[in-house]
């Protein structure tokens, strides 16, 4: 079994850590982006395998893409914040009833967050895992904390 398909809609912060793991390692990624391919810092580089989704927003989008995975991973910081994308990303995945993960970066270190995706991924035999939580502005450090997450998890699969 290989590592799951790791989806985001590519904005900074948890979507595009997760992107740069799975791009890092040579892991499958991708899925929907807004329609203008936009984020907080400008257009979504070309970089990431990424598809339009007509008429979509961020909401649109983040719905969407937690609809297409098998579960969803939400990293965040303290808190997940009301009325926010990543809120909408755990509402989605509970009306769904898709498994979802919560990690708080403030309580696991990478390692027992990358033991719980693991586990995660082989309780629930996850094949697409779509990936959540606040925008690099938000949480300046969650990209770089969601992408070694992230990457020590597919190492250790491997292992």
């Amino acid at each position: 079994m290989t590592f799951p398909k790791i989806i985001s809609g590519g904005q900074t912060g948890v979507d595009r850590g997760a992107l740069d793991a799975a791009l890092n390692k040579g892991v499958a990624c991708g899925e929907h982006y807004p329609e203008d391919r936009r984020a907080e810092d400008g257009v979504i580089d070309d970089k990431y395998p990424l598809t339009p989704l007509a008429g979509a927003g961020y909401r649109k989008r983040t719905r969407q893409n937690a609809i297409d995975s098998d579960a969803t991973v939400i990293i965040y910081h303290t808190q997940i914040v009301p009325k926010g994308g990543t809120e909408l990303t755990l509402k989605t995945s509970i009306s769904q009833n898709k498994p979802y993960l919560l990690i708080d970066m403030n309580v696991f270190s990478v390692e027992i967050a990358s033991d719980y995706i693991l586990d995660f991924i082989k309780k629930y035999q996850i094949e697409c895992l779509n990936f959540g939580g606040p925008r690099g502005s938000g949480v300046p450090s969650i990209q770089a904390f969601t992408q070694m997450v992230v990457e020590r998890a597919i190492e250790k699969w491997a292992d």
